[in-house]
């Protein structure tokens, strides 16, 4: 009775997780999708200015009110989101690829490569991330793409550092060994045991970073670093209407409220796709 017990318990805690798994990635689904499609959902057009309906408060019209210029918030938030979102995707799948492709070679080579690597790595991880992408940005000029690339500069060596410590961890695996001595190479081992082994470890921190550089994002634009006016982008859309927060909130609210729930989706998608790829939850179900 007890280990039929202990069976059931185990076998709701593996379908929860995977409920949550298609909850959550349903959610994120829909975001990247209305972010693929803002023009076409957009209700009215969210870079025509209107003086004559400025600073107008929620209404069945304008859900989401309109700012200073007269443009309804509701279609800038969601053009914001093709720029917000895009760009936080972009950027995490560049210093995923870059840094998971330094770290295994670093890893799995050794050497000079590996010790030049990680110095680089631990200088760029020695000053705060931010502060160190604002220097960065400050220095490249205005617009989301420098914002991007400053961050990249400044976000790659997790990856880089993760990749290869796991890299270390299986290179010294009997089935690594093995595929040596049946005469693979360094290119077939990693692609076809190395990267295989790591992947989990790497997607899951990918997933979680999503929500974090999207707010790296917004928080750059907010300070005049990224996204320039009159593009629409929720961090520099807070910026342009930080003056009114207390006059009229919607201007300021909406688009903090987008930045909230995407963040929101994506932690809790990467907290639950961490849950699933666990191997001691795999190793639980496949004893049930």
């Amino acid at each position: 009775m007890r280990k039929t017990g202990t069976a059931d318990r185990k076998k709701k805690k593996w379908d929860g997780i995977r409920i949550r798994l298609w909850i959550f990635g349903g959610l994120a689904l829909l975001l990247v999708l209305a972010a693929f499609f803002a023009e076409a959902i957009c209700p009215y057009d969210p870079y025509a200015q209107d003086l004559s309906m400025a600073l107008r408060a929620p209404d069945m019209l304008h859900p989401f009110g309109t700012d200073r210029f007269g443009r309804d918030m509701l279609s800038r938030v969601i053009a914001g989101a093709r720029t917000s979102i895009f760009s936080a995707l972009a950027l995490v799948a560049v210093i995923t690829v870059t840094g998971t492709v330094l770290g295994v070679i670093c890893g799995y080579f050794g050497g000079l490569a590996d010790a030049v690597m990680m110095r680089i790595s631990d200088i760029c991880l020695a000053f705060p991330g931010l502060v160190a992408a604002m220097g960065i940005a400050a220095v490249l000029g205005g617009g989301i793409q420098n914002a991007v690339i400053a961050l990249a500069v400044v976000s790659w060596p997790k990856y880089a550092r993760l990749a290869r410590s796991q890299t270390l961890a299986v290179r010294e695996e009997p089935y690594v060994a093995a595929a040596r001595l049946a005469g693979s190479g360094p290119g077939q081992i990693i692609i076809r045991h190395i990267l295989p082994n790591i992947a989990g470890n790497i997607l899951v921190t990918a997933m979680l970073d999503v929500g974090t550089m999207m707010m790296e994002i917004a928080a750059l634009s907010f300070l005049g670093l990224g996204a320039q006016t009159p593009t629409a982008e929720w961090g520099s859309m807070m910026s342009d209407g930080r003056s009114m927060l207390q006059t009229y909130p919607w201007v300021v609210l909406t688009p903090g409220l987008a930045i909230f729930v995407s963040v929101a989706v994506f932690n809790l998608l990467g907290d639950t796709l961490r849950d699933y790829l666990d191997p001691r939850r795999l190793h639980k179900r496949n004893e049930m």
